[in-house]
C-alpha cells in the first residue's frame, strides 16, 4: 500500500517551547513562570455580560466584521487614548485572537518571495506566518542588554522585496518598549516607500513607569500603511477566550477581510456583546497598568533574595534575567534542569530567535498572584 506524501509547509517547524516547558512544568509539579498567562481571577462583571447576551439570545453569527456596538466602542477608546479617529465600519474588524489577526495581516499583502523585517528575539508565530505564506523573513537582532532597535541596521537591509516590517511595543519576551526615536527611525525607514508596518500591541494596556504607549494610531503617516494588531485576552485576563482586533485604514481593512471571511469569518457572538458594554468602563483598562507594574515590582523585590540578575522590563507580563552567577550552561539546557531540580518553569530566550543565539537569558512572567510569586522565588532562593 502507498502512503501518502506530505510536503510540510512548515519543515523547520516543531514543538514550541512553551508546550516543552508547560509539559515539564506539569510532571514535575514546578511553579510555571514560562507561558504568558494569569493564574488569578478575571473580571466577574464580564463573565456576568456574557453570560447575560448568551440568555437574551446574542447567540447567532454576528456580522462578519464583528458586532457594530463592539467596534464603536474601540472607536470610541482610540479616540480616547490616541486622539485618532478610525470608522468602525471600515477599520476595524474584529478577530479570533492577536495573533490571528497578524497572520490575517501578513496574509493580505505577502506575496512568494517578498521580504519582512522582523525584530529578534521575537514572538514565535510571526516567522511561521511568513514563511507559510512563501516569504521571507529578514532578521535583525535587537541589541543586548536592552534589546533596543538600531535603525542603521534596519536599513542596511531593505531591498527591492521589502514588504513589511513587523514591530511590537510593549515587546514580547524582552518587556522593551518603543520611544519617540523609534518612531522617527521607522519613519525614515518607510517614507517614499511601500514597505507595509503590522504593529503588534496586545500588551498596550500594559506599560510602565508612566511610560507612554507609543501606538501606531497616534501616528497619521504611519497608521496609512499599517495594521494594528490587539487583544482583549491580554487586557482582561481571558486569554483563553481568543478575542481581538485589527485595525487599518479603509483600503486594507477591505482586503484583509476578504482573508477573514474565509478562515473564521466571525467571533463568538455573546462576547462581543459583553465587551461593546465593558469597554465602556475606561478604569478597566486604565488601572491595568498600575496593578501589573505592582506585580513586576514585588517580583524584582523577591528575585533579590536569588542569584539572578534582572533586566529592566517597561511593559508586557514579562521580565528577563540572566544567571550567570548560577551556571555557564545553555539557555534552554538551564531551563530544564531549573524546572527538573527547582521545580520552577522559565522560558529560554535563545528560543525566540531562529538561529537560537543564546545570552543565557531566561523569560519570567509575573502576570501571576502573590502566592505564586512567592512559591517560585522560595525555590529559587537556595538554587
Amino acid at each position: 500500500m502507498n502512503t501518502i506524501q506530505l510536503v510540510s509547509r512548515l519543515p523547520n517547524v516543531g514543538t514550541t517551547i512553551f508546550t516543552v516547558m508547560s509539559a515539564l512544568a506539569s510532571e514535575h509539579k514546578a511553579v510555571n513562570l514560562g507561558q504568558g498567562f494569569p493564574d488569578y481571577p478575571m473580571s466577574e462583571e464580564l463573565i456576568a455580560l456574557v453570560n447575560e447576551a448568551m440568555k437574551n439570545n446574542y447567540n447567532q453569527y454576528p456580522p462578519m466584521p464583528g458586532w457594530m456596538p463592539l467596534r464603536e466602542a474601540i472607536a470610541e477608546k482610540v479616540d480616547f487614548l490616541y486622539q485618532s479617529v478610525v470608522n468602525p465600519d471600515t477599520e476595524i474588524t474584529i478577530t479570533p485572537g492577536g495573533t490571528y489577526a497578524i497572520y490575517s495581516a501578513f496574509t493580505t499583502i505577502l506575496q512568494p518571495d517578498d521580504e519582512v523585517i522582523v525584530f529578534e528575539p521575537a514572538y514565535d508565530s510571526y516567522i511561521p506566518n511568513i514563511e507559510i505564506n512563501g516569504a521571507k523573513a529578514v532578521r535583525v537582532a535587537l541589541v543586548y542588554p536592552d534589546y533596543h532597535i538600531d535603525w542603521n541596521a534596519v536599513k542596511n537591509v531593505i531591498t527591492d522585496k521589502t514588504k513589511a516590517i513587523i514591530i511590537n511595543s510593549p515587546h514580547n519576551p524582552t518587556g522593551s518598549v518603543l520611544s519617540e526615536k523609534d518612531i522617527e527611525g521607522l519613519r525614515s525607514v518607510v517614507e517614499g516607500t511601500n514597505i507595509f508596518i503590522i504593529s503588534d500591541e496586545v500588551y498596550e494596556h500594559l506599560i510602565f513607569d508612566n511610560i507612554p504607549h507609543l501606538s501606531i494610531l497616534r501616528y497619521p503617516d504611519l497608521l496609512k500603511r499599517s495594521f494594528v494588531c490587539s487583544s482583549f485576552g491580554k487586557t482582561y485576563n481571558c486569554t483563553g477566550w481568543k478575542m481581538g482586533y485589527c485595525i487599518a485604514p479603509p483600503e486594507l481593512t477591505k482586503e484583509f477581510r476578504k482573508v477573514h471571511q474565509f478562515n473564521a469569518f466571525t467571533c463568538h457572538t455573546p462576547t462581543q456583546v459583553a465587551l461593546a458594554t465593558f469597554l465602556k468602563n475606561r478604569d478597566a483598562f486604565l488601572s491595568l497598568s498600575s496593578i501589573m507594574q505592582e506585580k513586576r515590582d514585588y517580583f524584582i523585590e523577591l528575585m533579590q533574595q536569588t542569584k539572578f540578575t534582572l533586566q529592566n522590563s517597561y511593559g508586557s507580563y514579562f521580565i528577563c534575567g540572566t544567571y550567570e552567577k548560577m551556571s555557564d550552561e545553555g539557555d534552554k539546557d538551564f531551563a530544564i534542569r531549573l524546572t527538573k531540580e527547582a521545580g520552577v518553569a522559565t522560558i529560554p530566550v535563545s528560543a525566540f530567535y531562529q538561529n537560537g543565539k543564546d545570552d543565557k537569558v531566561l523569560r519570567f512572567c509575573f502576570s501571576k498572584k502573590k502566592e505564586t510569586l512567592e512559591a517560585a522565588v522560595n525555590k529559587l532562593i537556595n538554587y
